[in-house]
């Protein structure tokens, strides 16, 4: 039986003025496993992946099963649902004999998501921006963490996309292009310390902070405590903040301001490698590798 393991890293998307372009990779992973055989009735997430692969690959579909660990959680916008279409596409490509290349699957993922927010540094690593089928890749330096607060309930990107208005102001999107400007060119140099005020935003946050009514106290405190900057980490309900030294104190001034709700925090660094292949086997031809293989 031929099985293949992919692990597929978390994302932090948006972060704050950057909708649907920007984001950042993670250090948490979920690792999805993929083997040839068997009869299994999929959850949705998995057969549209299967169908949209084998469609663009010109393959012909094969039973597999399919098993997911790992601590990324879902609903949370730290990009689960990319981690698991991430994993299932380049699982398949690889069982069919990788005829798709990582930029294609990463089109296929977001095609998959409606967006290519998470899709882009799931699949690639570190600080991406994406316009269109465009994509550009920034590594990100091991100094800045990324202090996630993430709370005991979930939130569907739907509910939060349908809670959006139409029409913003155009002195709103003229303060939101400009700081995700900002973020962008931080990113790209590695001066960091520019990052201070930049993610303020004026598209999403101050329509979705109704279904997280601790966002604007969380980003305050973290920002007070000494974080270059906190946002809303994707479509909620984890809050994110950006910083260079005390994550500590970060996370647990933002842990002060959630009143009765229940949270934990995660300090993290962000992911440079992107979603790679852990684990093949393939008894029939007796080949075993464990390296942390590339990916197409």
């Amino acid at each position: 039986m031929q099985q293949v393991t992919v692990r597929v890293p978390a994302s932090t998307s948006n972060l704050g003025p950057g909708f649907d372009c920007l984001g950042v990779a993670l250090r948490i992973y979920n690792d999805v496993t993929v083997a040839r055989g068997g009869k299994f009735r999929h959850p949705r997430i998995v057969r549209e992946a299967a169908r949209l692969f084998f469609a663009h690959a010109r393959r012909a579909p094969f039973l597999f099963s399919v098993s997911i660990k790992g601590g990324v959680p879902p609903s949370r916008g730290l990009g689960g649902s990319a981690t698991i279409r991430l994993g299932i596409l380049h699982a398949l490509n690889w069982l069919s004999g990788n005829p798709l290349d990582r930029l294609s699957i990463f089109h296929l993922c977001a095609q998959l998501e409606g967006h290519p927010d998470n899709a882009a540094p799931a699949s690639f690593g570190g600080f991406t921006v994406v316009r269109d089928e465009n994509v550009q890749r920034f590594e990100v330096s091991e100094r800045l963490y990324f202090v996630l607060l993430i709370p005991d309930f979930e939130i569907k990107t739907s509910t939060a996309r349908n809670i959006l208005p139409s029409r913003i102001a155009r002195a709103d999107a003229i303060e939101s292009c400009a700081n995700a400007c900002a973020i962008t060119a931080a990113f790209s140099s590695g001066d960091y310390s520019k990052l201070g005020g930049a993610f303020a935003d004026q598209l999403h946050q101050p329509f979705r902070k109704k279904l997280i009514p601790f966002l604007s106290r969380a980003i305050a405190a973290a920002e007070k405590a000494g974080a270059l900057g906190a946002f809303l980490s994707g479509s909620g309900s984890t809050v994110a903040a950006v910083t260079l030294k005390n994550p500590q104190k970060i996370a647990k001034a933002m842990c002060d301001k959630i009143d009765n709700h229940s949270a934990r925090t995660i300090i993290v660094s962000a992911d440079n490698r992107g979603a790679r292949l852990l684990k093949i086997r393939n008894p029939k031809s007796k080949i075993r590798n464990s390296s942390d293989g590339p990916l197409a």
